[in-house]
Parts: structure tokens; C-alpha cells; sequence
């Protein structure tokens, strides 16, 4: 099975020294993002992020079906993950890795558990007709900090999409094409966002956004869930060096503070897409059209 290059002794040794001297080699503090871009597709539901070297782009489709039996008034949303050798050759096509069922594991807790979205509202008929929405993520490019662009590429497709307009009338579901009604935002309870943390110095320095040579260089890593309320989604420690109870307090602090600063990211993005689609102040011509 192939596998990621390992850093050198010497780079190693390099890294870890400039650790202990709350020094980084691409310069930035011991708390710092990467610098963090999103753009979106064509089309709604198509976010790409890019933190530092690390690239993810995150697609929303939906379709018509039946719900679950035990699930009548819910929709249906999952997550699917695509790791291809494109992005790491530590990556097969057709076999899942750890580092794929890591990642699908967390975002399944941070997005679709955590009531992010409200599945209710995708209910057409109950126990008949609901909305299923797939959030489909490909990672691009490996560089660390895979579950923080994950999840925030995931988050930004959902406040991103736009799904059809219906009407039920006698049981009848009508979905209605872009040119007859405009479509309309999901209903977003909360806006959960990962933030990774590497540990290191048998957990006693907690140094955020890893880069991959970090990373592998790292002793344990910590991801807390949060959103800009400050609400803790959750809490994962998967395996490495012990933390005490002081460090994850700490982790959870540093979290909920970097969580504020990349939801801003977000709605600015968001922003800028908006304003660019917002021709001469059609979106909300067509708004108005609407609501008549």
C-alpha cells in the first residue's frame, strides 16, 4: 500500500527545533491560519477552499425520494468523501484509507449530527416526498489541516445552494425549473466549524493548522468542533500522546476563537458571490416576483 513521504531526520530535527522556539518554517505564530481562500461555481452549491497548499472542493446535489420509514418528517442529508492519488499518492482509488474514514467520520458528527442543517424543512409530503441532498467532498491537494477544509468547504456549499422551489397541492409535488420560480436558501440552524490542533513536547504546545510535514512530525492531534456562538460540537482525540484536561480546555479556547475568525471568512465570500451574481438588482426583482 502506498505511502506519504516521511520527512527527513534533518527536517525533522529542523521542525522541532523551531517549535521549541515558538518559531514556525513558514513563519507564522503557533495560533495562525494558512491564508484561506473560497470561491464558488456556476453553479449553487459549488464551493472551493484552498488552506494554504491544501485544496477542497465541496458539491451539494438534491433529489426527489421517499424517506426513511422511522424518519417521516425528516429529509435525507449525507456526506461522501473522494480521495484520489491526484492529491496524495498515499491515496487509491477504490480503497479507503484511515485518513478517508477519519475525515468522513468527523464531518459526519460535525454537519449532519449536529443538526446543522434542518432536515425538517426538506419534508414535501410526510412520509411520502422529501428532499435528499449530497454533500459529495473531493480533496485536490493534501497539506495538512484536511478535516478544517473539509468541513468548511462542506459548510460553505450548504449556505451556498440554492434548491428548487415546489408546491404541493392533493399529495402532488411540483417542482418548478429556475426559470419559472427562483430558488431558495436552505435552512441553516447553526454553522459548525472544525479546527485541527497538532500536539507536540508530550502535548504541552498546541500549534494550530498543521502543514503535512507538521503533521507527521506532530505527536497527537486534537479537532474541536465549534460555532461562532461558542457552542462545542465536539471533541475528538484520536489516538498520540495523552492531553490533560488543561490542554483540551485549551484547545477548545484556541478553537472557538480561530471558529469566529473563519465564519467571517465565509459570509465574506458568500458576500462577494452574491454581489457578483446580483446583476443591476435582478436577484431581487425576481425576490419581489416571488413573494407576489
Amino acid at each position: 500500500m502506498p505511502r506519504e513521504a516521511e520527512p527527513s531526520k534533518n527536517e525533522r530535527e529542523f521542525i522541532l527545533e523551531a517549535l521549541q522556539q515558538d518559531d514556525r518554517i513558514d513563519g507564522r505564530a503557533l495560533d495562525a491560519y494558512r491564508n484561506v481562500e473560497i470561491s464558488f461555481g456556476d453553479e449553487y452549491g459549488v464551493a472551493d477552499v484552498q488552506l494554504g497548499k491544501t485544496r477542497v472542493l465541496a458539491r451539494i446535489s438534491s433529489s426527489l425520494t421517499a424517506p426513511f420509514p422511522d424518519r417521516k418528517f425528516d429529509g435525507i442529508f449525507t456526506i461522501t468523501t473522494e480521495l484520489s492519488p491526484m492529491a496524495s499518492p498515499a491515496f487509491e482509488v477504490g480503497r479507503q484509507t484511515d485518513t478517508e474514514t477519519l475525515l468522513s467520520r468527523l464531518l459526519e458528527v460535525a454537519l449532519r449530527r449536529s443538526s446543522a442543517l434542518s432536515t425538517e424543512s426538506l419534508c414535501l409530503v410526510a412520509g411520502h416526498t422529501v428532499w435528499s441532498l449530497t454533500a459529495t467532498v473531493h480533496i485536490l491537494s493534501h497539506d495538512g489541516s484536511l478535516i478544517d477544509a473539509s468541513c468548511m468547504a462542506v459548510l460553505a456549499a450548504l449556505r451556498h445552494y440554492r434548491i428548487q422551489d415546489t408546491t404541493v397541492k392533493g399529495g402532488e409535488v411540483t417542482v418548478h425549473s429556475l426559470d419559472e420560480r427562483e430558488p431558495i436558501p436552505l435552512a441553516m440552524l447553526h454553522h459548525p466549524l472544525c479546527v485541527t490542533m497538532a500536539l507536540f513536547e508530550g502535548g504541552e504546545k498546541v500549534v494550530v493548522d498543521a502543514t503535512l510535514r507538521e503533521q507527521q512530525c506532530s505527536e497527537g492531534e486534537v479537532t474541536v468542533t465549534a460555532n461562532k456562538q461558542g457552542e462545542v460540537v465536539q471533541i475528538a482525540k484520536l489516538g498520540g500522546v495523552a492531553a490533560d484536561a488543561l490542554t483540551v480546555l485549551q484547545c477548545v479556547d484556541v478553537a472557538v476563537r480561530e471558529v469566529k475568525d473563519l465564519d467571517r471568512i465565509v459570509d465574506a465570500a458568500l458576500e462577494r458571490d452574491a454581489k457578483k451574481r446580483d446583476i443591476g438588482g435582478l436577484m431581487a426583482e425576481l425576490r419581489a416576483e416571488n413573494e407576489r
